[in-house]
């Protein structure tokens, strides 16, 4: 004999966690800077849920150097292999697009660009230039990826005039080599150490939930 139970959980994900679709005039405008300037953001390359709730607010983070990823990390849904896009024109379209959205904060990122013998390092650098050149009161956070120990190409990247570095350490060491198997823990504490000793503000960011202990 079956039992209905009155109160039995439904079927399927909460409501809580449904997104809404992305509408909105300040969504159009961002898609259509965007599109016309063949720019990558990290929100469409990484499959964001909150990109409909960020844009309709007029908020991006653009992704530079490319939308494939020298590295393979478990938790990013970038495209992982052999990039093979390296355009030097693409800092003066990111700072174009910066201008013309009047933003008063520009988060830029990228990918690793583990192939390259500067690591990007020159793209980064003219890219956080020009934004200053064309908005030099819109304050810029510089998201940079892990530069592989190329202390040089660290120096480049991180000063061009951005108030903010920020690499993530994304989790405890002892998960680095099922998140994070091609860095390392003690290299990306030491890059944002140096980065401290440029006299640059630093800031990480960390996912909790990964099987980390409270310790």
């Amino acid at each position: 004999m079956e039992t209905v139970l009155e109160n039995a959980l439904p079927v399927g994900k909460p409501k809580w966690l449904r997104v809404k679709l992305p509408i909105g005039q300040k969504y159009t405008e961002l898609r259509g800077l965007v599109d016309k300037y063949n720019l990558n953001t990290i929100c469409t390359s990484g499959s964001c849920p909150n990109m409909g709730e960020c844009w309709g607010e007029g908020t991006a983070t653009f992704m530079i150097l490319g939308n494939i990823c020298t590295r393979s990390c478990s938790f990013c849904a970038v495209k992982t292999g052999k990039p093979t896009e390296y355009d030097i024109e693409e800092p003066g379209r990111v700072a174009e697009a910066v201008m013309l959205m009047q933003v008063k904060h520009a988060v830029i990122t990228s990918v690793n660009r583990d192939e390259l013998a500067d690591r990007g390092a020159e793209v980064w650098y003219q890219t956080i230039h020009q934004i200053k050149l064309l908005s030099p009161n819109t304050t810029i956070e510089s998201l940079i990826p892990d530069v592989k120990g190329n202390w040089e190409a660290l120096e480049r990247m991180i000063t061009s005039g951005q108030e903010i570095v920020s690499h993530n350490m994304e989790t405890v060491q002892r998960l680095y080599r099922l998140v994070r198997p091609q860095a390392k823990y003690d290299r990306s504490l030491e890059q944002i150490k140096r980065t401290k000793a440029f006299g640059k503000r630093t800031k990480s960011g960390i996912m909790v939930g990964l099987s980390e202990t409270k310790e």
